[in-house]
Protein backbone atom coordinates (compact mmCIF):
# COMPACT_ATOMS: atom_id res chain seq x y z
CA UNK A 1 0.00 0.00 0.00
CA UNK A 2 2.64 2.40 0.80
CA UNK A 3 4.30 2.37 -2.33
CA UNK A 4 1.20 2.81 -4.46
CA UNK A 5 0.81 5.43 -2.24
CA UNK A 6 4.08 6.69 -2.85
CA UNK A 7 3.82 6.72 -6.73
CA UNK A 8 0.30 8.19 -6.59
CA UNK A 9 1.74 11.03 -4.81
CA UNK A 10 5.29 11.78 -6.51
CA UNK A 11 4.36 10.25 -10.07
CA UNK A 12 2.44 13.41 -10.79
CA UNK A 13 5.60 15.13 -9.65
CA UNK A 14 7.54 14.30 -12.72
CA UNK A 15 5.42 16.09 -15.37
CA UNK A 16 5.82 19.26 -13.17
CA UNK A 17 9.48 19.24 -12.84
CA UNK A 18 9.95 19.14 -16.56
CA UNK A 19 7.36 21.41 -17.08
CA UNK A 20 9.30 23.99 -14.51
CA UNK A 21 12.59 23.28 -16.32
CA UNK A 22 11.25 23.87 -19.60
CA UNK A 23 9.65 27.37 -18.99
CA UNK A 24 12.64 28.45 -16.96
CA UNK A 25 14.80 27.57 -20.27
CA UNK A 26 12.66 28.97 -22.56
CA UNK A 27 12.07 31.99 -20.52
CA UNK A 28 15.64 32.97 -20.28
CA UNK A 29 15.96 32.56 -24.06
CA UNK A 30 12.46 34.13 -24.93
CA UNK A 31 14.12 37.09 -23.03
CA UNK A 32 17.23 36.99 -24.45
CA UNK A 33 18.99 37.21 -20.68
CA UNK A 34 22.52 36.53 -21.60
CA UNK A 35 24.04 33.19 -20.18
CA UNK A 36 26.47 35.39 -18.13
CA UNK A 37 23.23 35.62 -15.87
CA UNK A 38 20.63 33.48 -16.51
CA UNK A 39 22.06 29.96 -16.55
CA UNK A 40 20.49 27.69 -17.89
CA UNK A 41 20.00 23.84 -16.59
CA UNK A 42 22.64 22.72 -18.34
CA UNK A 43 25.24 25.22 -17.11
CA UNK A 44 23.84 24.55 -13.37
CA UNK A 45 24.04 20.71 -14.05
CA UNK A 46 27.39 21.27 -15.26
CA UNK A 47 28.66 23.77 -11.73
CA UNK A 48 27.27 21.00 -9.40
CA UNK A 49 28.80 18.15 -10.96
CA UNK A 50 32.30 19.90 -12.17
CA UNK A 51 33.91 20.51 -9.02
CA UNK A 52 33.15 18.77 -5.12
CA UNK A 53 33.37 22.19 -3.94
CA UNK A 54 31.07 23.70 -5.56
CA UNK A 55 28.81 21.03 -4.50
CA UNK A 56 30.30 21.42 -0.78
CA UNK A 57 29.77 25.12 -1.26
CA UNK A 58 26.16 24.28 -2.31
CA UNK A 59 24.88 21.58 -0.06
CA UNK A 60 26.57 22.90 2.99
CA UNK A 61 24.64 25.83 2.82
CA UNK A 62 21.32 24.12 1.83
CA UNK A 63 21.47 21.56 5.23
CA UNK A 64 21.66 24.91 7.24
CA UNK A 65 18.46 26.43 5.28
CA UNK A 66 16.74 22.65 5.86
CA UNK A 67 17.69 23.18 9.82
CA UNK A 68 15.87 26.35 9.72
CA UNK A 69 12.99 25.50 7.80
CA UNK A 70 12.09 22.28 9.83
CA UNK A 71 12.54 24.47 12.76
CA UNK A 72 10.52 27.17 11.17
CA UNK A 73 8.27 24.60 10.43
CA UNK A 74 7.47 22.42 13.65
CA UNK A 75 7.36 25.70 15.77
CA UNK A 76 4.98 27.30 13.67
CA UNK A 77 2.49 23.85 13.53
CA UNK A 78 2.36 23.20 16.94
CA UNK A 79 1.82 26.89 18.20
CA UNK A 80 -0.85 27.10 15.40
CA UNK A 81 -2.29 23.67 16.75
CA UNK A 82 -2.45 24.80 20.45
CA UNK A 83 -4.20 27.82 20.10
CA UNK A 84 -6.42 26.49 17.60
CA UNK A 85 -7.33 23.92 20.46
CA UNK A 86 -7.63 26.65 22.25
CA UNK A 87 -9.99 28.95 20.26
CA UNK A 88 -11.89 26.02 20.61
CA UNK A 89 -12.45 25.15 23.69
CA UNK A 90 -12.62 28.72 24.97
CA UNK A 91 -14.17 31.55 22.76
CA UNK A 92 -13.03 34.31 24.97
CA UNK A 93 -9.55 33.19 23.92
CA UNK A 94 -10.18 34.14 19.83
CA UNK A 95 -12.08 36.80 21.02
CA UNK A 96 -8.88 38.05 22.71
CA UNK A 97 -6.25 37.27 20.59
CA UNK A 98 -7.63 37.23 16.93
CA UNK A 99 -7.35 40.82 16.44
CA UNK A 100 -3.74 41.05 17.59
CA UNK A 101 -2.69 38.24 15.46
CA UNK A 102 -4.72 39.72 12.47
CA UNK A 103 -2.63 43.18 13.34
CA UNK A 104 0.85 41.13 13.91
CA UNK A 105 0.07 39.17 10.74
CA UNK A 106 -0.67 42.89 8.59
CA UNK A 107 2.74 43.67 9.23
CA UNK A 108 4.94 42.43 6.69
CA UNK A 109 7.95 40.17 8.01
CA UNK A 110 10.65 42.00 6.49
CA UNK A 111 10.27 44.81 8.56
CA UNK A 112 9.55 42.93 11.63
CA UNK A 113 12.71 40.98 11.19
CA UNK A 114 15.47 43.40 12.61
CA UNK A 115 12.97 43.59 15.77
CA UNK A 116 12.64 39.75 15.76
CA UNK A 117 16.55 39.38 16.07
CA UNK A 118 16.92 41.91 18.70
CA UNK A 119 14.56 40.55 20.99
CA UNK A 120 15.42 36.60 19.80
CA UNK A 121 18.77 36.63 18.83
CA UNK A 122 20.66 35.16 15.79
CA UNK A 123 20.70 31.80 16.65
CA UNK A 124 17.95 28.95 16.21
CA UNK A 125 15.62 30.67 18.88
CA UNK A 126 15.34 33.59 16.44
CA UNK A 127 15.09 31.53 13.19
CA UNK A 128 12.31 29.43 14.67
CA UNK A 129 10.53 32.54 15.61
CA UNK A 130 10.65 34.06 12.09
CA UNK A 131 10.27 30.73 10.30
CA UNK A 132 7.57 29.68 12.88
CA UNK A 133 5.03 33.25 11.83
CA UNK A 134 5.65 32.34 8.52
CA UNK A 135 3.85 29.08 8.85
CA UNK A 136 1.69 29.98 12.44
CA UNK A 137 -1.09 32.28 10.62
CA UNK A 138 -2.48 30.39 7.66
CA UNK A 139 -1.82 26.97 9.93
CA UNK A 140 -4.41 28.47 12.53
CA UNK A 141 -7.01 29.34 10.73
CA UNK A 142 -7.06 26.02 8.69
CA UNK A 143 -6.73 23.76 12.13
CA UNK A 144 -9.29 25.88 13.73
CA UNK A 145 -11.66 25.58 11.11
CA UNK A 146 -11.44 21.87 10.66
CA UNK A 147 -11.45 21.82 14.87
CA UNK A 148 -14.77 23.33 14.37
CA UNK A 149 -16.03 21.00 11.43
CA UNK A 150 -16.57 18.30 13.52
CA UNK A 151 -20.00 16.15 13.52
CA UNK A 152 -22.74 17.78 15.67
CA UNK A 153 -24.25 14.67 15.97
CA UNK A 154 -21.20 12.79 17.30
CA UNK A 155 -20.25 15.39 19.18
CA UNK A 156 -24.22 15.18 21.16
CA UNK A 157 -23.93 11.72 21.54
CA UNK A 158 -20.39 12.08 23.58
CA UNK A 159 -21.96 14.50 25.55
CA UNK A 160 -25.27 11.89 26.30
CA UNK A 161 -22.76 9.53 27.78
CA UNK A 162 -21.45 12.21 30.42
CA UNK A 163 -18.03 12.93 27.81
CA UNK A 164 -16.26 16.26 28.18
CA UNK A 165 -15.68 18.64 25.56
CA UNK A 166 -11.87 17.66 26.20
CA UNK A 167 -13.15 13.76 24.89
CA UNK A 168 -15.12 15.71 21.72
CA UNK A 169 -12.27 17.28 21.05
CA UNK A 170 -10.02 14.02 21.52
CA UNK A 171 -12.19 11.07 19.74
CA UNK A 172 -14.42 13.57 17.26
CA UNK A 173 -12.73 16.87 16.35
CA UNK A 174 -9.42 15.74 16.07
CA UNK A 175 -9.62 13.30 13.59
CA UNK A 176 -11.98 15.71 11.90
CA UNK A 177 -9.20 17.83 12.01
CA UNK A 178 -6.64 15.77 9.85
CA UNK A 179 -7.49 17.04 6.18
CA UNK A 180 -6.96 20.63 7.45
CA UNK A 181 -4.31 19.70 9.51
CA UNK A 182 -1.94 18.70 6.33
CA UNK A 183 -3.50 20.87 4.32
CA UNK A 184 -1.65 23.48 6.54
CA UNK A 185 1.15 21.69 6.53
CA UNK A 186 1.36 21.25 2.78
CA UNK A 187 1.10 25.27 2.36
CA UNK A 188 3.73 25.78 5.44
CA UNK A 189 6.07 23.63 3.97
CA UNK A 190 7.19 26.01 0.91
CA UNK A 191 6.15 28.67 3.60
CA UNK A 192 8.81 27.93 5.92
CA UNK A 193 11.30 27.85 3.41
CA UNK A 194 10.51 31.75 2.29
CA UNK A 195 10.81 31.98 6.33
CA UNK A 196 14.25 30.53 6.52
CA UNK A 197 15.46 32.17 3.81
CA UNK A 198 14.30 35.70 5.21
CA UNK A 199 15.71 34.72 8.38
CA UNK A 200 19.03 33.95 6.77
CA UNK A 201 19.24 37.41 5.10
CA UNK A 202 18.38 39.22 7.62
CA UNK A 203 19.54 37.49 10.50
CA UNK A 204 22.07 34.44 10.90
CA UNK A 205 23.59 35.57 8.04
CA UNK A 206 24.74 31.71 7.46
CA UNK A 207 22.43 29.09 4.77
CA UNK A 208 21.32 29.30 1.25
CA UNK A 209 19.55 32.77 2.09
CA UNK A 210 23.04 34.43 2.90
CA UNK A 211 25.04 32.60 0.37
CA UNK A 212 22.49 33.98 -2.49
CA UNK A 213 23.22 37.61 -1.75
CA UNK A 214 27.52 36.89 -0.86
CA UNK A 215 27.30 35.13 -4.60
CA UNK A 216 25.43 37.85 -6.12
CA UNK A 217 27.77 40.24 -4.74
CA UNK A 218 30.88 38.15 -6.30
CA UNK A 219 29.14 37.84 -9.80
CA UNK A 220 29.08 34.02 -9.49
CA UNK A 221 25.67 33.48 -10.72
CA UNK A 222 26.47 29.70 -11.27
CA UNK A 223 26.40 29.18 -7.66
CA UNK A 224 22.80 31.28 -7.39
CA UNK A 225 21.20 29.41 -9.37
CA UNK A 226 22.37 26.24 -8.12
CA UNK A 227 21.33 27.47 -4.63
CA UNK A 228 18.12 28.21 -6.45
CA UNK A 229 17.49 24.83 -8.31
CA UNK A 230 18.57 22.67 -5.29
CA UNK A 231 16.11 24.55 -2.51
CA UNK A 232 13.63 24.78 -5.35
CA UNK A 233 14.23 20.87 -5.09
CA UNK A 234 13.90 20.04 -1.56
CA UNK A 235 10.64 22.21 -1.29
CA UNK A 236 8.90 19.70 -3.72
CA UNK A 237 10.15 16.73 -2.31
CA UNK A 238 8.98 17.74 1.07
CA UNK A 239 6.04 18.96 -0.39
CA UNK A 240 5.63 15.39 -1.64
CA UNK A 241 6.89 13.55 1.84
CA UNK A 242 4.24 15.57 3.53
CA UNK A 243 1.39 14.15 1.03
CA UNK A 244 2.61 11.10 1.46
CA UNK A 245 2.40 10.96 5.37
CA UNK A 246 -1.28 12.59 4.91
CA UNK A 247 -2.25 9.36 2.66
CA UNK A 248 -0.96 7.30 4.93
CA UNK A 249 -2.64 8.94 8.05
CA UNK A 250 -6.05 9.85 6.42
CA UNK A 251 -6.20 6.16 5.84
CA UNK A 252 -5.59 5.19 9.34
CA UNK A 253 -8.92 7.41 10.49
CA UNK A 254 -11.11 6.67 7.21
CA UNK A 255 -13.86 3.79 7.36
CA UNK A 256 -13.08 2.63 4.27
CA UNK A 257 -11.01 -0.20 3.52
CA UNK A 258 -7.51 0.17 1.91
CA UNK A 259 -6.56 -1.77 -0.81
Amino acid sequence: MIGRIVLRIVGPLAPSVVIVVAAWWLALEAFGISPLVGKRPPQVWEYLTSSQEHRDAVFGALGITIRDAATGFVSGMVAAGVVAVLFVLFRTVEQTFMPVAMLLRSVPLVVMTPLITLIFGRELLGVAVIGGIVVFFPALVNIAFGLRSASPQATDLIMAYGGTRMTVLRKVAVPTAMPSVFASARISVPASIIGALIAEWLATGKGIGAEILRAIGGFRYDEVWADIVVVTGVSILAYAAVGVVEALVLARFSDRPQD
